[in-house]
């Protein structure tokens, strides 16, 4: 089977990049613009959780089913198909009349997201076969994450200032396009040897769990905790939790093999995603609307504001990977646990919004704390996992990054709802000085939450990190070892040239 020259292997990566890019963006510069949807829209608090959630909600709960799916009909396929929903979603979004259109585009975006990420992983660790090669893809991959975080809210502001929110969807729709025809054009096709089995029980499974949990929570503020709604789908929720754990060990080929959650290091960095990335959607949702609504800072101005956070995530992202690499993931997550709680804690202990300094020095530890734990999430997903079994847990790594950062802006922001509207009804008026009121009184709860989620991510990281926790990787190794046999470990068919094995994160 002939090899990809090195000039085309580069190629395929930067096509692959370009789909994170657009993704990534859209997460960022989405944020800068929620105070001008919110005034055009007339949108509720809720309602701004939901252009975010929507996304993320859909997104975490295709993700493993793109992976597959992708694997099964061929991945090159999938990208493509990836790549044309989510630019059509973003020009829908775009020309939104209300904020239920705007919801539902959203949604289409990000059927298309699912199909990206997971899947130019995937093409990435077929391309570039040898250790060293791969690792240098994939630390360019992780660079763009950075890139995206310090640029976002720059571009972000400009655009809503200069043109306007729906702007910010017109920047996918060029890249997306380019993407499309390079993909077509040059990235190789392949699929996986003995592809995963649908398994369509569990994917409505995950879907009850996700959704249901997220609506009770997101509306829980408006609609009271014990009306019937949210307690109707908060039973959802659960009845579609228990059906999981019941139905997936009982197939062959589950959605999720609960069997990984016996290593230690896997349990972990579920957990450590989940609470990494409730922080970061959190911070993001309740820095912007009080840089804006409450300090009346313009959209570039508070894109400005956040950039020392994205600056420190710039730099820190590949230090860590380098560290990650060199003496293992560690340090990194005691790192990152330690800098996120700090910055939450001079939020929520010290009124850091009060004071300039105060407020930079809270971002730039933040900043700090998410650069440094990303990268080593993945590496302590597939801790001792057999080879072919690293993509399954390094997909639901990915997973849980999506659902962190949806539970992350469904409680803080139901958090701030119920505050806000509590302050504004004690009060004779609807003025904004209730309003500020109202949110600052409502942010400390919420500051308390992402500490929380900091100390959370340094405790589950010195536990599940060390010689204990190994073990038990390496005792759940053998465990699968069968297992993996039978999936697959032999190197993906080729439909026009690929080589290796599939990977997801």
């Amino acid at each position: 089977m002939p090899e990809l020259s090195h000039r085309r292997r580069m190629l395929v990566l930067a096509i692959c990049c370009m789909s994170l890019l657009i993704v990534s963006l859209d997460n960022t510069v989405l944020n800068v613009a929620l105070p001008s949807m919110q005034k055009e829209l007339h949108a509720s608090v809720a309602g701004l959780q939901w252009t975010i959630d929507a996304y993320t909600l859909v997104l975490a709960s295709l993700l493993m089913l793109a992976g597959s799916t992708a694997d099964r009909i061929g991945r090159r396929r999938v990208f493509q198909a990836g790549l044309v929903l989510f630019t059509l979603g973003s020009l829908l979004c775009s020309l939104a009349p209300n904020l239920e259109s705007l919801v539902a585009f959203r949604m289409v975006q990000a059927v298309g997201g699912s199909m990206l990420n997971p899947v130019a992983m995937s093409i990435i660790t077929n391309t570039f076969t040898a250790p060293r090669e791969r690792a240098r893809a994939i630390g360019v991959w992780g660079g763009v994450v950075g890139i995206s975080m310090a640029a976002g809210p720059l571009i972000g502001g400009l655009l809503v200032d200069s043109v306007g929110w729906r702007s910010i969807f017109w920047i996918n729709l060029p890249i997306g396009i380019a993407a499309l025809i390079l993909t077509w054009r040059y990235v190789p096709e392949s699929r996986a040897p003995k592809p995963r089995r649908p398994d369509p029980v569990g994917q409505l499974l995950v879907i009850g769990v996700l959704g249901a949990l997220t609506y009770a929570i997101i509306e829980a503020p408006s609609a009271g905790l014990t009306s019937p709604l949210i307690v109707s789908f908060a039973a959802v929720a659960v009845l579609s939790l228990a059906g999981l754990l019941l139905y997936e060990p009982r197939r062959a080929d589950p959605l999720i093999d609960l069997r990984f959650f016996r290593s230690a290091p896997f349990s972990g960095a579920t957990v450590i995603a989940i609470c990494a990335f409730a922080a970061l959607g959190g911070f993001l949702f309740l820095n912007t609307l009080y840089l804006q609504n409450v300090r009346g800072l313009s959209a570039l101005h508070a894109g400005l504001y956040m950039l020392p956070m994205a600056a420190m995530t710039f730099l820190c992202a590949p230090l860590s990977g380098r560290l990650v690499g060199s003496r293992g993931p560690r340090l990194s997550l005691l790192i990152a646990g330690a800098a996120m709680t700090a910055s939450g804690l001079l939020f929520a202990a010290f009124d850091a919004e009060a004071t300039t300094t105060l407020m930079f020095s809270g971002y730039v530890l933040f900043g700090l704390g998410f650069g440094m734990v990303n990268a080593p999430i993945t590496n302590t997903a597939v801790s001792g996992m057999p080879r072919s079994q690293a993509g399954v847990a390094a997909a639901v790594a990915s997973t849980s990054r999506q659902i962190g950062q949806t539970l992350g802006v469904a409680v803080i922001g139901a958090v701030l709802a119920g505050g806000t509207v509590g302050a504004v009804a004690s009060t004779s008026s609807t003025s904004s000085t209730s309003y500020e009121t109202g949110f600052m009184e409502a942010s400390h709860p919420a500051w308390w939450i992402i500490t929380a989620c900091g100390l959370c991510v340094l405790l589950v990281g010195a536990l599940t990190s060390g010689a204990w926790a190994r073990g038990t990787a390496h005792r759940t190794a053998k465990r699968l070892e069968p297992a993996a046999g039978d999936s697959g470990a032999a190197p993906d068919t080729p439909v026009q040239k690929s080589a290796g094995t599939s990977a997801d994160a």
